[in-house]
């Protein structure tokens, strides 16, 4: 009796305890849940789930925006949207009550609007002209986070959306942006920093003294690492900075406590692989160190079979013993007997088999080759199908003993698995169908 299909589905991949599953549905329907945070290492499908969820939320009825930093434009495209910019923009072809708005973060647009909001029109202008600002904006180190968190914080503000989803930045550690305030509070509060505003703050003969005794002095040593243009442009644009340098601080604190409200979600996004759950280990903790609310880890791209009681070992034995002739008879003209259920003791020779009414069809050619051989034929396709299914088996394996090993480290975290699929999402449709999956936890298998 052949066995049910969906008990050998069932024994083809793992299982997590009812407690340790995450159901995604009750979090999105929670209109407390104000922001979602999607992180993980780059590659895992960050972009994807943060685009599923949100889309998931609006058709359940909320009004979602989904900010994203990945400039392959991956969730453009899946949106049916030409392109993505600053600005939140309308997906159309969603169901039920709700919205759904997408935007992907400019860096250096998201720093002009800073500046344009906390400067005076002629000194905004000034910085935004200034060479070392342009530099600054377009590619300072950590000003990509900084300014996610920035765009974030302005969403936050508009309460124009009940949910905002947010894709973080393909940083080397997809933390940093946790990081960047503190780091960009650390340059403008460092030592070079305080002196190149020490001139403007003591003002009158005082600062130009300071100017001309202390500048005179460090110009010297840092025009030859600057150049002398480059350290003009930095002082310049530090007078002009001055006055707004404490609202990048109080801001970059208040978007930190927002991460660590009771209203923020934070989902570890990772592929059942060694070093995606050694980097899901790492956010996991941190994120406990830092206060932030985790919820749980998707496991993305997870392989199943719909043969899993056929192990490795014995699909890679059977394919041995259809490829090795020393253990199944192979050799040319026997074929026809080796099958046959009297083979043993019959009476009948080969020749009395080949001699049989030619019914249409080639009993063989001339050379003898074994592809002339149809039964030769289907046993090297059936072995070869067999060695990948072992293969396949021993993908599940490695995956299994990768998840598990993060769960013996990590069992309070809540996991939802999302089956590999056989191509990449470009739709809503396909959007919506990772929806699905994430929502139930479910187990089925593509």
């Amino acid at each position: 009796m052949s066995p049910d299909p969906a008990e050998a589905q069932d024994a083809a991949r793992p299982h997590l305890s009812p407690a340790r599953v995450l159901d995604v549905d009750p979090l999105l329907d929670d209109r407390d849940t104000r922001i979602v945070v999607c992180c993980g290492s780059g590659g895992v499908g960050k972009t994807t789930t943060a685009a599923a969820l949100g889309l998931r939320a609006a058709e359940r009825g909320r009004k979602v925006v989904v900010l994203t930093i990945d400039p392959a434009r991956r969730l453009a495209q899946s949106m049916g949207i030409d392109s993505l910019d600053n600005v939140p923009r309308r997906v159309k072809g969603t169901e039920g009550d709700g919205e759904l708005h997408a935007m992907m973060l400019d860096m250096k647009r998201t720093f002009d609007e800073v500046v344009e909001a906390h400067a005076d029109r002629d000194r905004a202008a000034a910085i935004l002209a200034n060479p070392f600002y342009q530099s600054l904006s377009a590619g300072f180190a950590g000003t990509q986070e900084y300014m996610a968190m920035e765009k974030l914080g302005q969403l936050r503000a508009r309460e124009e959306w009940d949910l905002i989803v947010v894709d973080t930045p393909p940083s080397r550690s997809a933390l940093d942006f946790l990081d960047a305030p503190k780091r960009l509070g650390s340059f403008l509060d460092g030592r070079l920093i305080r002196l190149l505003t020490a001139p403007a703050k003591l003002g009158g003969r005082a600062g130009m003294a300071f100017l001309n005794v202390g500048m005179s002095m460090m110009t010297g040593t840092l025009g030859k690492l600057l150049g002398g243009q480059l350290l003009k442009d930095v002082q310049t644009f530090v007078a002009a900075m001055d006055t707004t340098f404490g609202g990048f601080r109080t801001r970059a604190d208040a978007t930190y406590k927002l991460l660590q409200a009771p209203g923020t979600a934070f989902l570890v996004v990772a592929a059942p692989e060694r070093d995606a759950l050694r980097e899901a280990a790492y956010f996991v903790e941190r994120l406990d160190a830092e206060d932030m609310p985790l919820v749980g880890l998707v496991l993305n791209r997870v392989h199943g079979s719909g043969a899993g009681r056929l192990s490795a070992e014995r699909a890679l034995d059977a394919a041995e013993n259809l490829e090795d002739p020393r253990i199944v008879d192979q050799g040319d003209g026997k074929a026809g007997l080796r099958n046959s259920p009297d083979a043993q003791g019959s009476s009948e020779s080969p020749a009395a088999t080949s001699s049989a009414p030619d019914n249409g069809s080639p009993a063989g050619t001339d050379d003898g080759s074994p592809a002339s051989d149809p039964e030769r034929t289907v046993d090297q396709l059936t072995a070869g199908l067999l060695r990948l299914h072992a293969e396949r088996m021993q993908l599940l394996s490695r995956e299994q003993r990768t998840r598990d090993r993060f769960l013996a480290r990590h069992p309070e975290v809540a996991v939802v698995e999302v089956p590999a699929l056989p191509g990449d999402v470009h739709d809503l449709t396909g959007l919506r169908d990772i929806g699905d999956r994430l929502a139930a936890g479910r187990t089925e298998l593509s």
